[in-house]
């Protein structure tokens, strides 16, 4: 159990050290951007503000974001469990969860 723990930790950490914006591409973070302003994609906030109040009692740890297909990767941690909620940043729409 402890083990578990730690490594659900670590990989939890291991994701916020490069945030996902700082991955794209300079011709990605425009194209968002435009999305952004054009109203074809949520910005990170009110994704957040949708998903994070529906994860009781978990810890938001932060997110990834697929560019290509708009789908943003809220991480969670929950009694040593690590959580994944995919959204989709067109509609809001939560797509899935994973790890609970």
């Amino acid at each position: 159990m402890r083990y578990r723990l730690i490594l659900a930790i670590a990989t939890a950490l291991a994701g916020m050290n490069a945030p996902a914006r700082a991955d794209l591409q300079r011709g990605e973070r425009q194209e968002v951007f435009s999305q952004m302003r054009a109203g074809r994609l949520l910005p990170l906030r009110d994704i957040e503000r949708r998903v994070v109040p529906t994860m009781s009692g978990a810890q938001y740890l932060g997110f990834d974001f697929d560019a290509g297909s708009g789908i943003y990767t809220l991480k969670f941690l929950r009694n040593g469990n690590v959580i994944w909620v995919e959204v989709d940043g067109h509609s809001g729409n939560i797509l899935g969860r994973s790890g609970e």
